[in-house]
């Protein structure tokens, strides 16, 4: 359960669990059943009540960094949204360029209920973007809440999409670390890749460094690859040292909330005082009602 609580609360919250173990209660009548439905009931609810604290109050406790001087570990950012690279992601049913997507697909049965018959999510990664620099977004196993649904019924199925748009207001808390390229990288190794990478084009080497134009690259044609590789690999050297650090952020390793929205904090704080307060009641409902019943002789 707090695995899914972790990818989606909302979709905990919105559930029929606790609606379903009331119905059983009373379609049982018995003191057992009861018994079992109000203390399963309780035990949703308790652990409910306990995330929406947990995620209440580091949203509110977290103080708001800047991507340039965010400190090593658990932050939060705040930014607009930026696609990773030059290609942007797709949603999977309208098809809109998009930082993220999740959609459901469902069909109706013969019985007009709507069962789920396909669904799923994006996991590339998109950037955060402020005045003081980029960082980029890993959304794997996140939390997202996000105002931009989609839903529409064509025959006998029906279609949801939810989205993080271009250049949406982004909010962020998660693990934040710095990743400094230029350690990571290996002369050598990309030499051999680069080189390798050229092999697969022969007629294109013969074409640069077949000097004598024999259809063989001799020691001396093939030195002066090597000495072009390594001008390639020296040049893009110099480009990672010219900006070496890349920000990060991600799920935290220590299990502390991570959560990606385009709501604004303050918003996004009241939706989880709401919930808190919704699961306490049922908790305490559940309680009350176990008591009555455990004390009751009408069963």
């Amino acid at each position: 359960m707090l695995a899914s609580l972790r990818r989606s609360y909302a979709m905990l919250v919105t559930s029929c669990a606790q609606l379903l173990l009331l119905f059983v209660g009373f379609q049982l009548g018995t003191r057992n059943a009861w018994l079992t439905s109000l203390g399963l009931m309780a035990t949703i609810s308790l652990s409910a009540w306990l995330s929406a604290l947990k995620r209440l109050r580091a949203v509110r406790d977290t103080p708001t960094s800047k991507v340039a001087s965010a400190a090593q570990g658990y932050v939060e950012l705040t930014g607009r949204g930026a696609a990773f690279g030059d290609t942007p992601l797709y949603s999977k049913l309208k098809l809109r360029p998009c930082l993220w997507y999740r959609y459901e697909i469902e069909r109706r049965d013969s019985e007009k209920d709507w069962k789920t018959e396909d669904s799923g999510e994006s996991f590339d990664s998109f950037l955060l973007r402020d005045e003081s620099g980029v960082c980029v977004i890993d959304p794997e196993q996140a939390e997202i809440s996000t105002r931009h649904k989609e839903c529409w019924a064509i025959d006998d199925h029906r279609y949801t999409e939810w989205t993080l748009d271009l250049e949406d207001r982004l909010y962020v808390i998660g693990e934040f670390r710095t990743k400094n390229c230029a350690l990571e990288f290996d002369s050598r190794v990309e030499l051999n890749e680069l080189l390798a990478e050229w092999k697969k084009d022969m007629p294109a080497l013969h074409r640069r460094f077949d000097l004598n134009n024999d259809g063989e690259l001799d020691e001396k044609e093939w030195a002066l690859a090597r000495q072009a590789a390594k001008r390639v690999v020296a040049k893009n050297q110099r480009e990672i040292e010219a900006n070496t650090d890349m920000h990060l952020i991600g799920r935290p390793r220590n299990g502390k909330p991570f959560l990606i929205s385009n709501l604004a904090p303050e918003k996004l704080s009241q939706r989880y005082l709401l919930w808190s307060w919704a699961h306490l009641i049922i908790l305490l409902g559940a309680l009350i009602g176990l008591g009555r019943v455990w004390q009751s002789d009408g069963f």
